[in-house]
């Protein structure tokens, strides 16, 4: 156990604390058992040692492991947890989990067993965590992370320190928060790239590999994950590919069930099997007329991939703009708000707010009649009236 002390403290050592994640003041980190579950890339493991080095004691009383180390080949984590706690643990940082089989059982009964412990764990594996529901069932208390927001790109980028901002402020105030940015930085400058290549922290340490890095990560979740935790035929890896190729070219894609399952040879509920797969590994975002009490074989009204970087990466010569605008709209909103489907304009938010998303001459024609309607703007700096700029919703988180 030595050795894993060593190497704990090595890599807490080695992380810098100069950019946190806001997700940092969400967690309530005085709970016993708390998960933190995102993609591949999204900052997870540099979450863990920040808040190991910022917040934890510096002893023995800390420890931080990773499930993908080998010494967990030869010994089981509910033995390093119990020897751990003989020898005055209290807080224990478990990275990977889906690394190690067993591991929701093995930590639930840590919870159990070790009161006087407190446990944080990682998983990469969206479909583990979801696996792993029943066994940490009123135990663990799960945060979702996802990658960067555009503000917290801005913020890595030119080492600022631009605040997070209310939906409701952005409505009411927009004028003002625009003034105040703009005095400091020219957003334009900067949000075309970050929708090509800004929304995984990755995009700082492997500028000319990022994409490359993308890719695996989207082959390890359709090669890997989905044959295993899916039971998905590796023979049809290359229609789920087809379809996310679909999706990324779109003007958004508004699926067409039947022609869709024609068109990539495969039957109706197969196919809705495989785009609620895609939706549970955060490739993909659906969205619904209305999204409470959604059934696995339910079709979406529309389908974007989770992020505008994905559609850079698969359709490089062939994104469509209106797709990226509203990709990027539903993803920096879906994780603060509910976001669905509007009749009338492209979204409505906590069935409250409509917006219409569009380019700099946007007029207000399809929502003019409704009340609370809004437009975010693209190739805008400041707003005027119920026109918002659209890069000013990525300063949210």
């Amino acid at each position: 156990m030595d050795i894993l002390f060593e190497k704990s403290l090595k890599k807490m050592e080695g992380i810098s604390l100069h950019f946190i994640r806001s997700i940092m003041t969400d967690i309530q980190w005085a709970n016993r058992l708390i998960g933190i579950k995102g993609s591949r890339g999204v900052g997870k493991t540099t979450l863990l040692l920040q808040y190991m080095k910022q917040v934890l004691p510096k002893d023995t009383s800390t420890l931080y492991v990773s499930l993908d180390n080998i010494w967990f080949s030869e010994h089981r984590l509910i033995e390093l947890i119990d020897g751990f706690v003989k020898r005055g643990g209290k807080y224990l940082l478990v990275d990977e989990v889906h690394k190690y089989a067993n591991w929701s059982q093995e930590l639930k009964n840590a919870y159990d067993d070790y009161p006087e412990l407190q446990i944080v764990f990682t998983g990469s594996s969206l479909l583990e965590i979801l696996n792993a529901r029943a066994d940490l069932s009123r135990r663990a208390v799960v945060y979702s992370m996802q990658g960067l927001s555009f503000r917290e790109y801005l913020n890595m980028l030119l080492s600022e320190n631009f605040p997070v901002y209310s939906l409701q402020e952005i409505i009411s105030n927009h004028i003002n928060i625009s003034t105040e940015i703009l005095k400091k930085i020219k957003p334009l400058q900067y949000f075309n790239l970050y929708l090509k290549k800004g929304y995984y922290p990755f995009t700082f340490e492997m500028k000319d590999l990022y994409y490359n890095q993308l890719e695996e990560v989207i082959n390890l979740i359709l090669e890997i994950e989905l044959p295993l935790l899916r039971g998905v035929e590796i023979s049809y890896m290359s229609k789920l590919k087809q379809l996310l190729l679909i999706i990324a070219e779109s003007t958004p894609f508004t699926p067409n069930v039947h022609k869709l399952s024609v068109n990539i040879g495969i039957n109706r509920a197969t196919l809705l099997s495989y785009l609620h797969y895609l939706k549970e590994t955060n490739l993909t975002k659906h969205l619904y007329k209305d999204s409470s009490g959604i059934s696995k074989l339910q079709k979406p009204d529309k389908i974007f991939l989770e992020n505008t970087n994905l559609a850079y990466l698969l359709a490089v010569k062939h994104t469509n703009i209106g797709n990226m605008r509203e990709c990027f709209f539903f993803n920096q909103l879906d994780y603060r708000h509910k976001v669905e489907y509007s009749e009338q304009g492209d979204f409505l938010i906590d069935k409250e707010y409509i917006f219409e998303i569009g380019g700099k001459s946007k007029g207000y024609k399809q929502i003019k009649s409704l009340a609370n309607s809004y437009i975010a703007a693209d190739e805008i700096e400041y707003g005027v009236g119920n026109k918002i700029p659209l890069w000013m919703f990525g300063f949210l988180y």
